[in-house]
């Protein structure tokens, strides 16, 4: 009989967080939900791998949305009222550039965040606030489409969705397509989305992005162990794990993995988990791309594709789709 209380199940979002985790568990081949990373740590703990030298995507689309933010805005052709959507805003870093310009040609510009972090959206909203205040925040806290279900509910307006960060990325191919049909289910004949893709390059700077030197994406992958003690009263030793990565040229996918160092068990309120030595959980996939499936992925989905905004060295690119 498992000897652990099951106290820190009772409250219903626990109880949804345990029922993920023991699925990707139970299975022959284990694996975790990448959207439990970010809690309040797992925030600051990607910040800092954005920041670091390895990870190119943050500062490719960035360069983007700074340097070519009135070409995007112009693609988007709104009139006013001008309603921006953000699936997993984050810290809005990128993102600002993009209001800003907006806000500063329109005084009717409302901005809707939606993310799974409460925790960075407290701390969007209080940014935006200070920065620009003449734009009106309308934050959502949960799950992609149940924002994107309230706010359909709310206004018919035209509006652009924004899905930057190469967060479509961390899907394979499949799923990103099944992905991009429901978003268009949710929208407007003529709405548009601003998507970020990363795209097919020399695999070692691939490679590199997510096995950096600094150790940060290993914190990142076991933060989330660290999550579930705290949370589902799970008694996970950190130590007894690896991060490894992988990435196929061939396919463009890159994957990231914890590796179970000893053979060992893992235990929950209502369950056990044996581990096996150099036993893997697939804990992400970051799915690289060339333009030539982005444009199949927007014509197979519901959308027709407007433009595409590269960085310098064309190693990431913002797609411009309208919902057909």
């Amino acid at each position: 009989m498992l000897s652990k209380r099951n106290d820190s199940l009772t409250s219903e979002v626990n109880r949804s967080f345990y029922d993920d985790v023991m699925w990707g568990l139970r299975r022959s081949e284990k694996c975790l939900p990448s959207k439990y990373f970010y809690d309040a740590q797992g925030d600051v703990l990607f910040q800092k791998i954005m920041r670091c030298p390895e990870y190119y995507l943050t500062r490719c689309e960035e360069e983007i949305l700074r340097e070519q933010t009135a070409d995007v805005a112009a693609c988007f052709a709104l009139k006013e009222p001008i309603n921006i959507v953000e699936l997993g805003a984050g810290d809005g870093s990128k993102t600002f550039h993009l209001l800003q310009f907006l806000t500063s040609s329109s005084n009717y510009v409302t901005y809707h965040p939606i993310d799974i972090s409460s925790h960075i959206l407290n701390h969007l909203e209080e940014d935006l606030k200070e920065k620009l205040p003449r734009l009106q925040v309308k934050s959502y806290h949960g799950d992609y489409f149940e924002g994107l279900a309230a706010i359909q509910q709310q206004t018919d307006l035209p509006k652009v969705v924004l899905f930057l960060g190469a967060n479509i990325g961390n899907m394979s191919k499949v799923d990103a397509t099944q992905f991009c049909s429901r978003m268009r289910s949710f929208l407007n004949k003529g709405d548009k989305v601003l998507v970020g893709f990363d795209l097919v390059k020399n695999p070692r700077i691939i490679q590199a992005a997510y096995d950096d030197e600094a150790g940060l994406t290993w914190q990142f992958n076991t933060n989330l162990l660290t999550r579930m003690n705290r949370e589902l009263d799970a008694n996970f030793n950190e130590e007894l794990f690896e991060h490894y990565c992988h990435y196929d040229p061939i396919s463009g996918t890159c994957s990231s993995y914890l590796v179970s160092l000893l053979e060992h068990r893992v235990v929950f309120p209502e369950d056990e988990i044996h581990f096996g030595k150099g036993e893997l959980i697939h804990m992400e996939v970051s799915q690289k791309y060339l333009q030539a499936e982005i444009d199949e992925m927007a014509t197979e989905t519901g959308f027709l594709p407007i433009d595409s905004f590269a960085d310098k060295r064309g190693w990431f690119v913002d797609v411009l789709w309208e919902a057909q």
